[in-house]
C-alpha cells in the first residue's frame, strides 16, 4: 500500500511539473508576434518643383450664369500646378507600392464638394472599401463622371443643391472625376488597397504613419508631371525622410 501511494505521489508531482514547464514556453511563443506587430515607423517628406511652374488658366465662369453668380465675379484659376514660395508642390498623391496584409478600410467617407463650379479638394486618396461622397453645393446641374484610364467607373447626375452621391471604388489606380456639364471641373482620387498613402499639403509636405518595418518602393504622382519613384527603408520607432523633386519638364 505504501509503495502504491509513493507511485501516485510521484506521478502527481511529474504532472504538476509538466504544467509549470509548459507555461513559460507558451508565453515565449507570443513574443515574436508581439514584436513584429509593434515594429512600425513613419515616413515624412516634401515634394518640390524646381523649374518654373506654368501659369494656371483662368476658368471662364461666364459660360454658365450659375457659375458666374456663384463666384460673384471672383477670378478662378484652374489649379493644376499649386506651388508655394519655396517650391513646395501641392496635390501630389504619394503611396507605398506592393502588397500588404489586409486591413479594414476607414468607415468615415472621403468628401469632395462641387462648389462654385469647381471640385474641392482637387486631389484626395482613399482605401478600397472606404466610401467617397461627392456633394453638389451649387443651385444647378452637375454630374460626376469618374474614369480610370479609358474605363468608366461611374456617371451620376446631380441636378440640385444638396445631393450627395455615395460612390464605391474597387480597383487600385488614379480615378479622374469630371463634370460633363462644366468640362473644366476636374478632380482626382488615388485609390489603394492599403492605408499607406497621403496627399501633399499646400507646402508640398506629406506624412505616412504606422508603416510596418521594411524596404519599399514609394511613388509620387502629379496630374501635370506624372510619376516619380524612390526606395525607402522604414525602421521600427523611426521617422524616415523621403523627398521628391520635379524639374517641370516631366509629362
Amino acid at each position: 500500500m505504501t509503495a502504491t501511494y509513493a507511485l501516485l505521489a510521484s506521478l502527481l508531482l511529474t504532472s504538476v511539473a509538466g504544467v509549470a514547464c509548459t507555461q513559460p514556453r507558451s508565453q515565449e511563443s507570443k513574443a515574436p508576434a508581439e514584436t513584429a506587430a509593434s515594429a512600425r515607423g513613419a515616413i515624412k517628406g516634401r515634394v518640390r518643383l524646381t523649374g518654373a511652374p506654368p501659369e494656371n488658366a483662368v476658368i471662364r465662369m461666364p459660360a454658365d450664369p450659375m457659375c458666374e453668380q456663384a463666384n460673384a465675379g471672383r477670378r478662378v484659376l484652374q489649379e493644376i500646378t499649386v506651388v508655394d514660395a519655396d517650391g513646395g508642390l501641392a496635390n501630389v498623391f504619394v503611396q507605398l507600392e506592393g502588397s500588404f496584409p489586409r486591413s479594414a478600410p476607414p468607415t468615415a467617407p472621403v468628401d469632395i464638394d462641387q462648389r462654385g463650379c469647381v471640385y474641392t479638394p482637387r486631389v484626395v486618396g482613399l482605401q478600397i472599401g472606404q466610401p467617397l461622397h461627392v456633394r453638389n453645393s451649387d443651385p444647378g446641374l452637375h454630374n460626376v463622371h469618374g474614369a480610370a484610364g479609358t474605363t468608366d467607373e461611374f456617371n451620376v447626375g446631380q441636378p440640385t443643391a444638396g445631393i450627395v452621391s455615395d460612390v464605391s471604388l474597387k480597383h487600385d489606380g488614379i480615378v479622374r472625376l469630371q463634370c460633363d456639364v462644366h468640362r473644366w471641373m476636374i478632380a482626382f482620387v488615388g485609390v489603394v488597397s492599403h492605408p499607406y498613402f497621403a496627399v501633399t499639403s499646400q507646402a508640398g509636405t506629406f506624412d505616412i504613419r504606422n508603416v510596418p518595418a521594411g524596404t519599399y518602393t514609394i511613388s509620387a504622382w502629379h496630374e501635370q508631371y506624372g510619376r516619380l519613384t524612390s526606395t525607402v527603408q522604414v525602421e521600427s520607432g523611426t521617422v524616415r525622410d523621403t523627398d521628391f523633386t520635379y524639374s517641370a519638364v516631366e509629362k
